[in-house]
C-alpha cells in the first residue's frame, strides 16, 4: 500500500513524499496454518493408505500414502507462505491466487491426514457444501444490498428464521412450494421493514435494531412453533419440498456436474440472483443509485436521489433475498419447521459480507467456503478422526472468524453505512 505524507526539504519547504506499508497479516496467517498442521501431523502421525472417490464420474479411486503425501504437501505449503513473506517485504500484497492455492492444499493436506485408511467421497463433500451453503448466500446477498445501501443488516438471522417458518406454514397449507417460497420472501420483507423504518425513520442505532429483531423473531416463531405447529403439525407443518431438477449434459460433467447441476428450484435461483446482482450493482442505473446513498447520501440527494426511499426499499428488497434463504431450510432442506433452526447461520453470512468485501460474487464465495466448512465437519466425524467431537463443532465457526480476522484485514465498507441521514 502506498500513501503520501509531508516531508520537509533540505530549503525548508514541505513535500509529499510517498510511504509505502508492508502487509504481512496474511503471510503470518499462512505461516501459523503451516506449523500447526506440521504439529498436527508430527504428535499424531497416522499411517496408511488415504482413498478419494470421484463417484459417478468415471474416474478411477485415487489411493495416496498417508504419511508422505501429508508431509509433502506441509512443504509445499512451507514454500508458499515463505512466498508470501517475500511479497510482503518488497511491499506487495500477496497475490489472491496464492492463498486460494494455499488454502486448497491445506484443506487437501487435512483431508488427507484424517481419511487414513478411509475414504473420501469428493463428489459428495462438494455437493453437501453446495446445499449447506445455499441459505449462507442468499443472507449474504441480502446483507450486501443493504449494507451497500447504507443500513448495516445485522438482522438476516431473523429474516432467514421468519421465511423458514413462513414458508412451511404456506406450503403446508397450499400443498405448494413456491407459494411457501413466496411466503419466505414475504416473512424476510416483514423483518426488513420493521429494521428500515426504525433506523431510517426514527434513527435508532442499526446494530441495535437488528439484534432486537433477531431476538423478537426467535421468541415469536418459537412461540407459534409451540402453540400452532406442534398441535397442528399434520396439518401446518407437513410442507411440500421441492424435488431435484437435473439439467441434461451439464449434469455428466465429471466431478461438478452432479454437485452444480442435479439441484433444487432454489438452487439455481440462487445462481440467477447471484448473477443478477452482481451485474446490476455495478452496470445499472439502480445500483449506482444504491451505491451513492451508502457512500455519499449527501451527493446523491444533490442530484436529485431521495436517499432515505431508495434506502428503504432496498433494504426491503435485501431482506426478500435473505428470506429466500430461509426457505431453503424447509422446503429443501429439512421436511419441517423446528425451533432455532437457522442456527445462528444470520451471523455467518454477516461474516460472509464482511470477509467478501460488500461485493456479491466475493461474499458468495466466503459463503461457500463457510458451507464447506460446515460439511467438512460431517466427514470427519464419519470418517473417525482422532479430533474430539467438540471441536469438530466449532469447526464452521472457527473457519469464520479466521477467515474474517486473518484475511480480511483492514478494509472500509460503505461509508455511510450504520450513519442515518437527515436531509438538511
Amino acid at each position: 500500500m502506498t500513501a503520501l505524507a509531508p516531508a520537509e526539504s533540505a530549503d525548508g519547504t514541505l513535500k509529499l513524499a510517498t510511504v509505502r506499508e508492508r502487509h504481512f497479516k496474511v503471510p503470518i496467517v499462512l505461516a501459523a496454518a503451516t506449523i500447526l498442521l506440521a504439529l498436527l501431523f508430527l504428535f499424531v502421525p497416522r499411517d496408511g493408505t488415504s482413498t478419494f472417490r470421484f463417484g459417478g464420474a468415471g474416474l478411477p479411486d485415487a489411493e495416496l500414502p498417508t504419511a508422505a503425501t501429508s508431509w509433502i504437501l506441509v512443504a509445499v505449503l512451507a514454500v508458499l507462505a515463505l512466498w508470501s513473506f517475500v511479497d510482503a517485504r518488497a511491499y506487495r500484497r500477496p497475490a489472491l491466487w496464492l492463498t486460494i492455492v494455499f488454502g486448497v492444499l491445506a484443506v487437501f493436506a487435512f483431508l488427507v491426514w484424517a481419511s487414513a485408511d478411509g475414504l473420501v467421497p469428493v463428489t459428495s463433500l462438494l455437493f453437501g457444501a453446495v446445499s449447506l451453503s445455499v441459505p449462507l448466500v442468499f443472507g449474504a446477498l441480502g446483507g450486501v444490498i443493504g449494507e451497500r445501501a447504507g443500513v448495516v443488516n445485522v438482522a438476516i438471522e431473523g429474516q432467514l428464521l421468519l421465511g423458514a417458518f413462513s414458508a412451511a406454514l404456506l406450503s403446508s397449507l397450499t400443498h405448494n412450494p413456491f407459494i411457501g417460497l413466496v411466503g419466505a420472501m414475504v416473512g424476510g420483507v416483514l423483518v426488513s421493514f420493521v429494521l428500515a423504518a426504525f433506523s431510517i425513520k426514527y434513527l435508532v442505532d442499526q446494530v441495535i435494531v437488528g439484534v432486537v429483531l433477531n431476538v423478537l423473531v426467535t421468541g415469536l416463531t418459537g412461540f407459534l412453533y409451540g402453540a400452532l405447529l406442534v398441535p397442528n403439525e399434520t396439518l401446518l407443518n407437513r410442507p411440500v419440498r421441492f424435488d431435484r431438477l437435473e439439467i441434461p449434459l451439464l449434469s455428466d460433467i465429471p466431478i461438478i456436474g452432479p454437485v452444480l447441476f442435479n439441484q433444487t428450484f432454489i438452487v439455481y435461483l440462487m445462481y440467477a440472483t447471484v448473477a443478477i446482482v452482481a451485474w446490476a450493482l455495478y452496470r445499472t442505473r439502480w445500483g449506482l443509485r444504491l451505491r451513492a446513498v451508502g457512500e455519499h447520501p449527501q451527493a446523491a440527494d444533490t442530484v436529485g436521489i431521495n436517499v432515505n426511499r431508495t434506502r428503504f426499499w432496498n433494504v426491503s428488497l435485501a431482506g426478500a433475498i435473505a428470506g429466500i434463504g430461509g426457505a431453503y431450510f424447509t422446503l429443501v432442506s429439512v421436511p419441517q419447521f423446528g425451533k432455532e433452526m437457522t442456527a445462528g447461520l444470520g451471523f455467518i453470512a454477516l461474516a460472509a459480507v464482511i470477509f467478501g468485501r460488500w461485493d456479491p460474487i466475493r461474499a458468495t464465495l466466503a459463503a461457500l467456503l463457510f458451507g464447506f466448512a460446515t460439511n467438512l465437519q460431517n466427514l470427519l466425524t464419519v470418517l473417525g478422526t482422532p479430533i474430539p467431537s467438540e471441536f469438530m463443532l466449532m469447526l464452521p465457526y472457527v473457519v469464520t472468524i479466521v477467515a474474517v480476522a486473518g484475511f480480511a484485514g483492514q478494509i472500509r465498507g460503505p461509508a455511510a453505512a450504520g450513519k442515518p441521514y437527515i436531509k438538511s
